[in-house]
């Protein structure tokens, strides 16, 4: 009983950091162009940028970021009605924004007591992001529709499986926003 009770101790917060991190709050918002007419367009394709800057070494030009990016988008935009096709004859072209930051979270330093047991009111470092996602209308190369996310990504970098996870579930919830198709 003692060994349960020293792993329950030991394992019971780590379970809990890691459910929370999970559920890391996600900021999802949207714009739509003044006008613009998105739901009547049915058709899209990647514009070429090329590869982006995200502020991350880690992630800059690394193909499999941007791929599953894309990746998750096309799946969200099939299962609603879109097709992908070339440049010109597609109603809308696509761009991708991502920036990665490392923030500084004081909250512990803060504290209205103004003491610090232990040495225990450190600084927190973590990795927080924003992802856009952007509709360019192709006949007049305006804004019409951007959609973006932002939400602390801490630990998610270096774990390619969780990345994807997420990428997945915040492109969902972006996309989510997008004005149905008539």
């Amino acid at each position: 009983m003692l060994r349960f009770t020293r792993l329950a101790a030991v394992a019971g917060p780590s379970i809990v950091a890691l459910a929370l991190a999970g559920c890391a709050p996600l900021s999802v918002n949207s714009y739509l162009e003044r006008g613009a007419d998105v739901s009547r367009y049915r058709s899209y394709a990647w514009a070429e940028n090329g590869a982006f800057a995200t502020g991350d070494p880690r992630l800059d030009n690394n193909r499999f970021f941007t791929q599953r990016i894309e990746d998750a988008v096309d799946m969200q935009l099939a299962a609603r009605g879109f097709a992908k096709t070339n440049t010109d004859a597609a109603d809308v072209l696509l761009h991708i924004h991502a920036r990665m930051d490392q923030r500084l979270d004081t909250t512990d330093i803060d504290r209205i007591d103004g003491r610090c047991l232990d040495n225990e009111c450190r600084p927190e470092v973590y990795d927080t992001g924003t992802l856009m996602v952007d509709f360019m209308d192709r006949r007049t190369n305006r804004l019409a529709w951007r959609g973006w996310a932002e939400r602390s990504f801490d630990g998610v970098i270096d774990d390619q499986k969780w990345m994807e996870t997420t990428i997945d579930k915040t492109v969902a919830r972006i996309l989510e926003r997008l004005p149905r198709q008539q």
